[in-house]
C-alpha cells in the first residue's frame, strides 16, 4: 500500500481505524476525512455527551463512530492502517491484535508526515527528552520568528500538527514536540533536524523498560537530513544519535554549559556561542547571544536555549535572531515561575517538574531551597535526587499520594534534612503546606514547588496545582 501524499489516490479506498476518540483521534479522524478517505470507523470506551457531539460532527462527513465499553476490544476484520491516540499502549489488545496481523499502525504524526503536501512540505526541526520539551520548542519558535519565518511550535504543544501541515497557507519551517508516546508508532518521519534534550526514567510502565523508552526516543533521529543535535552532559543522547541511521552527511552536534568542542554550541564565560554552524569553527567560534538574554537563566532553562539555537543555526538562520528570539521569549505558567517574595523569601512555581528529573534541575537552579514535593511517582525512585540537591534543601515539605517514597530517600540520603508531611487531600491543602514551607525559611531562601511527580491524585493537572500554590502564596503575603 503506497500513501505518499494527501492526495493520493490510495487515500480513498484505505481502510482506517482510528483508536481513541480524544483531541488527537478527534483530529485524525477529520483530517482523513479532509485527505478523502472514504472508510473510517473511529472506536473508543469512552462515551459521554461531549464525544457524541462530536460523533454526530463526523458521521454526517461519513465516519463511523464506535463509542462505549468493549469498542476497543476487537480489531475490525477490514481494515488496512490503524491510527492510535498517544498514551494507548502497545500491549493494548486492539494493538496487540493489529501487531499480529501485520497491520501498520501510525501515530498522528505518522499520519502528519503522510498528510504533508511534497509540493510545499515545511521541514520539520524536532524536539524530545525526558525534560525541557516545551520551552526548548517554543525558544526555538521565538527564533525561528525573529528571522523573519512564518513558523509554529506544534505536536505536543501549540498547533495540533494535522492542522499545521494541512494549513492552506504553508509554513516556511515547524518546531515539533514529540513525547516518546508519539514517537513509538512513527516510522517514515525525515526531520530537517532533531534533538533529544536529556534521557531520564519515565514513563517506563507505558514502555516497559528503560531501554524501551531511549529506544523510542531515539526513533527521533531516524533519517534525520541536517543535524542530530544531542547534550553532551547526558552521554546517553550521544549514543542514541551514534544508533542512528540518518541522511548521509547529517551531522551530530553537541551542546552543552561548558566551553563547546567543534561542532557543539556552548558557553564561553556568560556568552553563548557556536563551534558547528560557521566556516572557522576548528578556530573560532560564533557569539549568539548572552545568558542575560534568557530568562531564567538557571541552568536547565539555559541548556533549553542552547539547544533551540542548535536547530535554529541548522536551519540557517543568523546569529542576530537567536540573540533577538531569546531575549523576547517567557517560558509559559507553572514552569520555574516567580510568584512573589514574601518576607525576604522567594516563592517559585515549576509545578510543570512531574518528574525527579525535572525537580533535580530545578532544585539545582537555587542555593537554599524549601522543597514542596509530592503527588503520583509514577513508580520513579528520588535517591539520585536527594543525594543531588541534599546540601541545598534547607527542608522539606510533603503532601500526595506517593510522598513516603520521597520520605524514604530523605530518610537514606539526608536524614537530617527537617520534613514537614502534610495528610490534607482537600482544597485547602496547598495553603497549609505552603504556611509550613514560610515557618521553615529564612530570608534569602526559595521556596520551591518542584513536586517531582504528577498531579492526579489531588488536583486536575499540573497547573491546577500550580495556581493553587500562587493563590496560597498571594493570601500568604496578605
Amino acid at each position: 500500500m503506497s500513501l505518499e501524499s494527501r492526495t493520493a489516490d490510495g487515500w480513498a479506498t484505505t481502510r482506517f481505524v482510528v483508536l481513541g476518540f480524544g483531541t488527537a483521534g478527534y483530529a485524525c479522524a477529520d483530517s482523513l476525512i479532509q485527505a478523502g478517505a472514504e472508510h473510517v470507523v473511529v472506536l473508543d470506551d469512552r462515551d459521554n455527551e461531549a464525544l457524541r457531539e462530536k460523533a454526530r460532527i463526523l458521521e454526517t462527513l461519513g465516519a463511523t463512530i464506535t463509542l462505549g465499553p468493549g469498542s476497543t476490544a476487537e480489531l475490525p476484520k477490514e481494515v488496512d492502517v490503524v491510527v492510535t491516540s498517544p498514551g494507548v499502549p502497545p500491549h493494548a489488545p486492539l494493538l496487540a491484535q493489529a501487531a499480529e496481523r501485520d497491520v501498520p499502525i501510525w501515530s498522528e504524526i505518522e499520519l502528519a508526515w503522510r498528510l504533508r503536501d511534497p509540493a510545499n512540505a515545511a521541514p520539520w526541526l524536532c524536539i524530545t527528552g525526558t525534560n525541557g520539551k516545551t520551552t526548548t520548542v517554543q525558544m526555538l519558535t521565538a527564533i525561528l520568528q525573529a528571522a523573519g519565518h512564518r513558523a509554529v511550535a506544534a505536536g505536543n504543544v501549540g498547533l495540533p500538527l494535522l492542522e499545521a501541515v494541512l494549513d492552506p497557507e504553508p509554513y516556511d519551517v515547524i518546531a515539533v514536540e514529540l513525547s516518546s508516546y508519539q514517537l513509538h508508532f512513527t516510522h517514515s518521519m525525515s526531520a530537517h533536524s532533531a534533538a533529544v534534550l536529556n534521557l531520564a526514567p519515565d514513563h517506563v510502565d507505558w514502555h516497559g523498560s528503560m531501554a524501551a523508552y531511549a529506544l523510542d526516543k531515539g526513533r527521533i533521529y531516524a533519517n534525520c537530513q541536517v543535524a542530530c543535535v544531542y547534550n553532551v552532559a547526558d552521554p546517553a543522547t550521544e549514543q542514541l544519535v551514534a544508533d542512528a541511521d540518518v541522511v548521509e552527511g547529517c551531522r551530530a552536534i553537541g551542546f552543552t554549559l561548558g566551553t563547546p568542542g567543534l561542532s557543539m554550541i556552548g558557553l564561553v564565560d556568560d556568552l553563548i556561542v557556536d563551534r558547528a554552524f560557521i566556516e572557522e569553527r576548528a578556530t573560532s567560534a560564533q557569539e549568539l547571544a548572552s545568558l542575560a538574554d534568557i530568562t531564567p537563566a538557571a541552568p536547565h532553562n539555559v541548556a533549553n536555549a542552547l539547544a533551540a539555537a542548535a536547530l535554529a543555526r541548522s536551519f540557517g538562520v543568523p546569529a542576530t535572531a537567536v540573540r533577538d528570539g531569546l531575549r523576547g521569549f517567557r517560558p509559559d505558567k507553572h514552569r520555574i515561575a516567580h510568584v512573589a517574595e514574601v518576607a525576604g523569601v522567594n516563592y517559585v512555581d515549576d509545578s510543570k517538574a512531574t518528574n525527579p528529573h525535572a525537580a533535580q534541575a530545578s532544585l539545582l537552579a537555587y542555593e537554599h531551597v524549601v522543597w514542596i514535593a509530592g503527588g503520583q511517582a509514577k513508580g520513579a525512585t528520588f535517591d539520585e535526587l536527594v543525594i543531588a540537591a541534599r546540601d541545598r534543601l534547607r527542608a522539606v515539605v510533603l503532601l500526595g499520594q506517593d510522598k513516603q517514597v520521597i520520605i524514604e530517600a530523605l530518610e537514606r540520603h539526608a536524614p537530617d534534612v527537617p520534613r514537614i508531611v502534610v495528610d490534607a487531600t482537600d482544597t485547602g491543602a496547598m495553603r497549609i503546606v505552603v504556611g509550613e514551607a514560610a515557618k521553615l525559611a529564612r530570608v534569602g531562601d526559595t521556596v520551591l514547588l518542584a513536586p517531582g511527580c504528577a498531579s492526579w491524585d489531588m488536583f486536575a493537572n499540573y497547573g491546577a496545582r500550580g495556581d493553587a500554590f500562587a493563590e496560597a502564596v498571594r493570601s500568604l503575603a496578605e
